[in-house]
């Protein structure tokens, strides 16, 4: 089951891709309509600061972690014929 719903999610890439920026496009919008009544500090008054800090904060971890794999699990070609 789950690997048919991987299978099929890989094979729709593409049309995942768009209802990511889709749903990511609606966050945005919805920011300017929601109110604001109390902000908590000042991201709360500025409009798509949770989106963007949300994909900054993504691409920060891929970044970070695909670094950290190549510097830590990464081994030379030859490693396991020594």
């Amino acid at each position: 089951m789950i690997a048919q719903l991987i299978g099929y999610l890989r094979d729709h890439a593409t049309v995942m891709k768009w209802l990511f920026f889709a749903f990511l496009a609606f966050a945005v919008v919805f920011d300017f309509l929601a109110a604001r009544h109390h902000p908590h500090f000042w991201g709360d008054s500025v409009i798509g600061f949770w989106s963007l800090f949300g994909i900054g904060g993504c691409l920060g971890m891929i970044v970070i972690c695909k670094g950290l794999s190549h510097v830590w699990l990464m081994k030379g070609e030859d490693y396991y014929d020594e």
